[in-house]
């Protein structure tokens, strides 16, 4: 079940790049200005608090040389932003800034703009925004936190089981506890590791540089990776004492309470519930969610087992009631993490954060489901103990005089069930915790898959972010004067992708023009070659072709020249394959 969730895991997780989940609200100066004057400072608006690198900004002059700035910091003691100074005096032409820095729920996004001095330059300094990600390094993080993810769930739910529902012979879950501990440090351990790699987007190598691991470990993730390995460290003294009683106090389960709460924190404090709104309220619902499916999905694994074992009516039932107060717990955070997530119903469809959500409500209808013949199984098997056990204390309780009485009874009393009454108690609880065992399994193997799509969902964009990321401005946050959208047959693919043409300000003179793809699930696409063309009919005029660069993420051309107000003709080819393209046309109104 592990090697199956960890190949789905790297099968979706690596569908794509990884999505950031702060998303840019604007620039200043704004993408493609033309400015007077050399401005002293940039600075980036973001739609959550941000971290900063040492390396969260490069200037390049127009000649594509490294401009020296100063330490980059925030504008006004804003989190949300990034200032660098620029030097005192620049040359004229077209500068190009390439940033990157970290969101609040510790995942890295990167992005680049050009602004000019004077005029803009024939050429700009061509540049990416920085590596996205190292495909070697996302990966082994991604398979790092589900690991991480399934050993807290393994740890803290068999912890539980056993102070909950006390198994006849707790020393059989001895190795779960152990292989919980051990793979939550390996798995905590290399995601401190990995965390300068992964926010740099280099690969695994960069990974033991001193000066990396030094940044790492001072920033708000490496410092929760941190207490997180020192929680364990109580954590496996109270497990070694814990296991040599057989009986647990108040106190006891007070003081496991308060270290599996601590350890849920790191996780809470470092993902979705970190940023956006409520923050206090959402850190909360997130560790009762997380210490709720760690209990039910972990304990799961533990009375799985039980059941191999010395299996017992009352654990089961114990469990039964635990894991339905879990169940409750899931479903009322799960609903205000999902509200705060989407923000809008729109967003459960049309961003993958919803898609996603989507699939692990599919998958946690499904384990309800199992769970709901496992709850079935398990009245049937407290059923037969109980019969089971009534029937020995009537065989042992026989009153005096019971000798004289005909067989099979006990002072008028039967001492068990005749011949044609049906099977045996035993034979029957046999069988049923035959059937117990196999839907548990089967509970145990969805629980799997939802595990993987909660790790996939802490790794995707919230649909809120995703969508007024959507409404902020394209790329300087101005408000743009002409928005042209134009909608395109994908080809062989099926469906229909659209273009979003940015023309700023949209007058006589030059502009500025910036083209976004998007794909058929509205999400950024890819595309071989991007052309765009002006005619002006009226005065045969055209056509204009607009110099598009591919920017990483959108296209763009610093500036485009319209002599003329009118109503223009836009031509838009945009070549889906190698071998394949599509041109659509759009009318729009350049003013004087």
């Amino acid at each position: 079940m592990l090697l199956a969730a960890l190949l789905v895991l790297i099968l979706l997780g690596g569908a794509g790049p990884a999505s950031a989940h702060a998303a840019l609200r604007s620039t200043d100066p704004g993408d493609g200005a033309v400015l007077r004057r050399a401005p002293g400072t940039v600075t980036l608006t973001f739609t959550e608090s941000v971290g900063l690198r040492d390396d969260s900004f490069r200037v390049l002059d127009p000649g594509g040389h490294r401009v020296r700035t100063e330490d980059a910091g925030h504008a006004d003691g804003r989190s949300d932003t990034a200032r660098v100074t620029l030097p005192g005096k620049l040359a004229e032409g077209t500068y190009t800034v390439a940033w990157r820095v970290v969101s609040a729920d510790s995942h890295p996004v990167s992005g680049a703009f050009t602004f000019s001095v004077g005029k803009p330059s024939s050429t700009a300094a061509a540049i990416a925004a920085g590596p996205t990600e190292d495909p070697l390094t996302t990966t082994l993080h991604r398979i790092a936190r589900y690991l991480a993810h399934l050993a807290a769930a393994l740890l803290i739910g068999t912890a539980a089981f056993v102070a909950l529902c006390r198994p006849p012979d707790p020393a059989a879950l001895r190795r779960p506890l152990v292989a919980g501990w051990w793979t939550l440090l390996a798995a905590t351990v290399a995601l401190l590791v990995l965390r300068a790699p992964y926010e740099a987007g280099t690969g695994p190598a960069t990974a033991l540089d001193a000066a990396a691991l030094g940044d790492t470990v001072t920033g708000r993730p490496g410092v929760l990776l941190l207490t997180r390995l020192a929680l364990l460290v109580p954590t496996a003294l109270f497990l070694a004492r814990a296991s040599r009683r057989r009986e647990h106090g108040p106190l006891t389960i007070a003081t496991g309470t308060a270290l599996a709460a601590g350890l849920a924190l790191t996780w809470a404090a470092a993902e979705h519930a970190a940023a956006g709104p409520q923050v206090p309220l959402a850190v909360t619902s997130s560790v009762l969610h997380l210490l709720a499916m760690a209990v039910w999905l972990g304990g799961l694994v533990a009375l799985l087992t039980t059941l191999r074992g010395s299996p017992d009516a009352a654990t089961v039932a114990r469990f039964s009631r635990t894991a339905l107060a879990c169940v409750t717990v899931l479903a009322v955070t799960g609903v205000y993490q999902s509200w705060r997530g989407l923000g809008s119903w729109p967003a459960l469809t049309g961003t993958t954060y919803g898609r996603l959500l989507l699939a692990k409500l599919a998958g946690v209808c499904v384990l309800l489901a199992v769970a709901a013949v496992s709850r079935r199984w398990t009245g049937a098997l407290v059923a037969t103990e109980a019969a089971r056990t009534s029937v020995r204390e009537r065989e042992i309780l026989v009153p005096a005089g019971a000798a004289a009485a005909p067989a099979g009874t006990s002072a008028g009393l039967p001492v068990g069930p005749s011949a044609g009454d049906g099977p045996e108690p035993a034979d029957e609880a046999t069988a049923h915790r035959r059937g117990l065992r196999r839907s548990v399994l089967a509970e145990a193997v969805v629980a799997g898959v939802v595990l993987v799509l909660t790790t996939l969902l802490t790794s995707t964009p919230p649909g809120r972010a995703e969508t007024g990321a959507a409404r902020s401005a394209p790329a300087g946050g101005v408000l743009p004067a002409s928005v042209t959208t134009i909608p395109f047959d994908t080809g062989a693919s099926g469906g229909r992708g659209t273009v979003q043409i940015t023309l700023d300000p949209g007058r006589t003179g030059d502009n500025a023009v910036q083209a976004i793809v998007f794909g058929p699930d509205q999400s950024l696409a890819a595309v071989p070659e991007l052309r765009l063309s002006f005619t002006l009919p009226d005065q045969d005029i055209g056509p204009i072709s607009a110099e598009l660069v591919d920017r990483g993420g959108y296209w763009s051309a610093n500036s485009l020249t319209l002599p003329l107000p009118g109503t223009w003709t836009m031509k838009a080819t945009v070549r889906v394959t190698e071998v394949d393209q599509v041109s659509e046309t759009r009318r729009i109104r350049v003013l004087p």
